[in-house]
C-alpha cells in the first residue's frame, strides 16, 4: 500500500538542521569547526541583498506619495515609529537585570587592543560619498541617503518609469533573498555544527540565558505593551487588537516574514475602522501608506535582536557601561535598518566586542528570528491602528505614556525575577581554569622527558660546535622559569606545555633529537647556559636593554601589549588614561625584574601620581600578597592569568599603545648557534607557525597542528 508523507515546511527543515548540526558537532567535536566556511558563505549571501534592497525600497516607497499627504502621514508615522523605537530600546536596557552574576574569564581577545570605533555622527549618518557607505556597509549613512532620495522624488515629475524600475529591482532582490532562504538548512547546519563542536558547555549554558531573557522581553512587548498602546490610547479594545492581530502573527511565524501579511493587516485594520464607524479617506490612506512604509523601517521585533549586544558584553565579562547606553540606543536603532546579519557585526565592532560572537547569535537566532517576526506583525498592526487614530484626531497621548510606564515597570520586575531564577536553576560552573590546565601540546617529539634534578645535567663538551654536540647527545635541553603561562607551564597531567614548549618541540624534531625540559629560575638558568648544561631558556621573556647587556638573547619572535590586570569591579576605571590618573594614591604592582627597564619609566611618564610597588611574580599580586591595587603587565599573558584568578580582568586603556618584545636566552659566546636560532625563528614566523601557536595558547582557539 502506497503511503504519503507530508513534506517538511521550511521552518521544520530549519529546526531539523539546527538539531542535526548540534548533534553532529557534539559527536565529532572540534573537527566540525571545518564546516565554518560553509556557514560564513551563507552569512555573506544573506548580507548580499540587504543594502541594495534598503536603497530601492525606501526610495521607491517614499517617492510614490503625494507631497501634502506625505507630510501629514509622514509626521504621524515618524512620531509613532520613534515612540515605538524608544519603547523597544528602554525595554532592552532592562535586560541586563536578568543576567546572573557568574564568575567568568576568557582567553585573550584582540578586541582588547583594537581601538574602539569613535562615535562620529557626521561620518556615521551623513554620507559624503553614498557609494562608499554602501561598499563599506555603513548602514546608517546608506539609510539617510535613501530617505533623502525618496523624499526628493516626491516632487519630481514624470517619475513613474523610475518608480516602476525601483519596484522591479526591489522585487528582484526579494527573489534573490528568497532563494538564499532556501539554503537556510545547509547554512544553519554548518553554523550550528561548527559552534557545537568548538563551543564548550559553559558557552551553551550562557546562550540559554540569552534565550530566556529574550523570551521574557518578547512576551511583555507582544502581549502587554504594544496592545495596551492601542487599548489605552484609541477607541479600540485589547481583545479587538489581539483578535485582529492573531491571524497575522501566526501566519508571519509560519512564513518567517512579515511581508506576506501586510495585505492581511491592512484589510483587518480597515474592517475594524468600519466596525467603529471610523470610515475616512484620510484614515484609509494612512493605513495604506503606513503599513508598507513602516515595513521598510526597523520594527520592535527587529530592535529586540539588538539586545544581543548587551548579552555579548556580559558574556565576555565586559558589560556595557551606562555611559555607553546612549550610543547603544542611537547606533542600534539606525543599524537595525539592515538585517541582524549586518547590524550585529557592525555593533560588535563598534562596542569593542569579539566579532566571532555573531556565530553564537546565529545559533540562537533560529528560534528568536521567528518570534521577532511575530512581534514585527504586532508592530505593524499597532502602527496602522495608531496612525488611523491620529488622522481622525482620536489618539489619547496620555494613554501611550501610561502604557509605556506600566510596560517598563513590568519588564524591569520580570528581568529582575528572571535573574534570580536563572542564577539558581541554570547549571553553571566556572571552568576556565580547568580548561587551561587541561590543554594538550599541539606538537610531539620523541623522546621527551622532564628533568626533576637539574644537578644531573652534564655540560656539553666545549671542543665541538653546539649543534653537533646536541646531535651527539641526542636531545635539546631547554629551561623555563616559574609563572611563565601561557608560554611554559605544567598541565594537570604533569606535562610541560605552552607556546614556547610547542615551538621548541618543533625545533627538536627538525634537529632530529629528543627534548629534555627543566624548570630553573632565571639566574640559575643563565649560569647553566654558560656551563653548557642547557641550550635555551624560554618562557615569554621580555627583551630589554638591560637584559641584552647581560644575556645573549634571540631576536624578538613575538610582541605583547602592555595593559593592567585589575579587580573586576574596577575594570571600567582603567579603560582610559584619564580615569587612571584620577585615582588618588594608586599603587601599581610592577615585576621587580622589569621595574626600571620597562614599567617604572612608563608609569612615571604616564601616571606620575601613582606609587610603584615591586612584586616578585604575578601570582603574588593575584593572591593579595603585595598591597598593590593593580598590576601593570602584558595584556596577552595577563588574560591567561585571569583564567586562574577569574576575579580579575585585563584592561588596555585607550591611548596606551606600548609593546613588549619577547625572546629566548641563548648560550653566551656562540654566534653560530645564535645565528641558527634566529634564522629558525624567522622561518617559523614566515610560515605562520607562531600565528597558529598564538591562536591556541593565547586566543584559546581550536587546536590545530602547525606546519611540519
Amino acid at each position: 500500500m502506497k503511503t504519503f508523507r507530508m513534506p517538511l515546511s521550511p521552518f521544520q527543515r530549519v529546526i531539523f538542521s539546527l538539531l542535526a548540526g548540534i548533534g553532529f558537532g557534539i559527536a565529532v567535536g572540534e573537527w566540525a569547526g571545518r564546516l565554518e566556511w560553509i556557514g560564513n558563505a551563507y552569512i555573506r549571501l544573506l548580507q548580499m541583498t540587504v543594502l541594495p534592497y534598503i536603497l530601492f525600497s525606501l526610495m521607491g516607497g517614499l517617492g510614490r506619495l503625494e507631497l501634502a499627504m506625505a507630510r501629514r502621514i509622514g509626521l504621524a508615522g515618524a512620531g509613532l515609529i520613534l515612540f515605538l523605537w524608544a519603547t523597544a530600546m528602554l525595554t532592552l536596557l532592562t535586560m541586563p537585570l536578568a543576567y546572573p552574576d557568574w564568575t567568568s574569564a576568557a582567553f585573550f581577545s584582540t578586541s582588547l587592543i583594537t581601538p574602539p570605533a569613535r562615535f562620529d555622527p557626521l561620518t556615521l549618518y551623513i554620507p559624503s560619498n553614498p557609494f562608499h557607505a554602501l561598499a563599506n556597509t555603513i548602514v546608517p549613512a546608506a539609510v539617510v541617503f535613501s530617505i533623502a532620495m525618496g523624499l526628493a522624488l516626491i516632487a519630481v515629475p514624470d517619475k513613474d518609469g523610475l518608480l516602476r524600475g525601483m519596484q522591479n529591482l526591489s522585487d528582484a532582490l526579494m527573489k534573490i533573498a528568497s532563494f538564499v532562504a532556501r539554503l537556510a538548512p545547509i547554512g544553519i547546519f554548518a553554523l550550528t555544527a561548527a559552534a557545537a563542536g568548538t563551543l564548550d558547555v559553559q558557552a551553551l549554558a550562557r546562550l540559554q540565558v540569552y534565550l530566556w531573557v529574550y523570551a521574557g522581553a518578547w512576551l511583555v512587548l507582544t502581549f502587554l505593551v504594544l496592545p495596551l498602546f492601542v487599548a489605552w490610547a484609541t477607541p479600540f479594545g485589547y481583545r479587538e487588537v489581539m483578535r485582529d492581530a492573531r491571524t497575522a502573527m501566526v501566519t508571519a511565524f509560519a512564513a518567517g516574514t512579515v511581508l506576506v501579511v501586510i495585505p492581511m493587516i491592512i484589510e483587518r485594520t480597515k474592517t475594524l475602522l468600519r466596525e467603529h464607524g471610523m470610515v475616512s479617506k484620510a484614515a484609509d490612506t494612512a493605513v495604506d501608506v503606513l503599513v508598507p512604509t513602516a515595513y521598510t523601517f526597523p520594527s520592535v521585533g527587529t530592535l529586540l535582536g539588538i539586545g544581543f549586544i548587551l548579552f555579548a558584553g556580559w558574556f565576555v565579562g565586559a558589560p556595557l557601561d551606562i555611559s555607553q547606553y546612549p550610543g547603544f540606543v542611537v547606533t542600534g536603532a539606525i543599524s537595525a535598518f539592515g538585517t541582524m546579519a549586518v547590524a550585529l557585526p557592525f555593533m560588535l565592532d563598534y562596542f569593542h566586542l569579539p566579532a566571532d560572537l555573531f556565530q553564537l547569535y546565529l545559533v540562537g537566532s533560529v528560534m528568536t528570528a521567528r518570534f521577532a517576526t511575530v512581534l514585527a506583525a504586532m508592530h505593524a498592526v499597532v502602527i496602522s491602528l495608531l496612525g488611523a487614530s491620529v488622522m481622525l484626531g482620536r489618539l489619547r497621548r496620555e494613554g501611550l505614556v501610561r502604557a509605556l510606564l506600566l510596560g517598563l515597570a513590568v519588564t524591569g520586575l520580570l528581568m529582575w525575577g528572571l535573574g534570580v531564577v536563572l542564577g539558581r536553576l541554570v547549571p553553571y560552573e566556572y571552568t576556565g581554569y580547568e580548561k587551561l590546565i587541561s590543554m594538550q601540546p599541539i606538537e610531539r617529539v620523541q623522546p621527551e622527558r622532564f628533568i626533576t634534578d637539574p644537578q644531573s645535567l652534564a655540560p656539553l663538551p666545549g671542543d665541538r660546535p653546539r649543534l653537533q654536540a646536541i646531535a651527539e647527545r641526542g636531545s635539546l635541553r631547554v629551561a623555563f622559569p616559574r609563572d611563565a603561562v601561557p608560554f611554559a607551564f605544567r598541565n594537570k597531567a604533569g606535562q610541560v606545555v605552552g607556546l614556547d614548549m610547542d615551538l621548541l618541540r618543533i625545533l627538536a624534531r627538525k634537529l632530529g633529537v629528543g627534548l629534555e625540559i627543566v624548570r630553573l629560575d632565571k639566574p640559575a638558568a643563565v649560569a647553566a647556559l654558560a656551563e653548557g648544561r642547557i641550550d635555551l631558556l624560554a618562557g615569554g621573556l621580555a627583551i630589554t636593554t638591560a637584559r641584552a647587556r647581560e644575556w645573549e638573547m634571540t631576536q624578538p619572535y613575538l610582541v605583547e601589549h602592555i595593559g593592567f590586570v585589575v579587580p573586576d569591579y574596577r575594570r571600567k576605571v582603567f579603560t582610559t588614561l584619564e580615569g587612571i590618573r584620577a585615582q588618588k594614591g594608586l599603587r601599581i604592582g610592577v615585576l621587580a625584574a622589569l621595574r626600571e627597564s620597562v614599567y617604572a619609566p612608563l608609569i612615571r611618564r604616564r601616571f606620575p601620581g601613582a606609587r610603584i610597588v615591586p612584586i616578585a611574580s604575578p601570582r603574588d599580586f593575584l593572591t593579595g600578597k603585595t598591597g598593590a591595587d593593580v598590576m601593570i603587565y602584558s595584556a596577552e599573558s595577563g588574560a591567561i592569568w585571569t583564567l586562574i584568578y577569574p576575579q580579575f580582568s585585563v584592561v588596555v586603556p585607550q591611548g596606551l599603545d606600548t609593546r613588549l618584545p619577547l625572546g629566548m636566552v641563548l648560550p653566551p659566546g656562540d654566534p653560530h648557534f645564535a645565528d641558527f636560532i634566529n634564522l629558525w625563528l624567522k622561518v617559523e614566523q614566515t610560515r605562520g607557525t607562531l600565528d597558529a601557536l598564538m591562536a591556541y595558547w593565547v586566543y584559546g582557539k581550536t587546536r590545530e597542528t602547525t606546519h611540519d
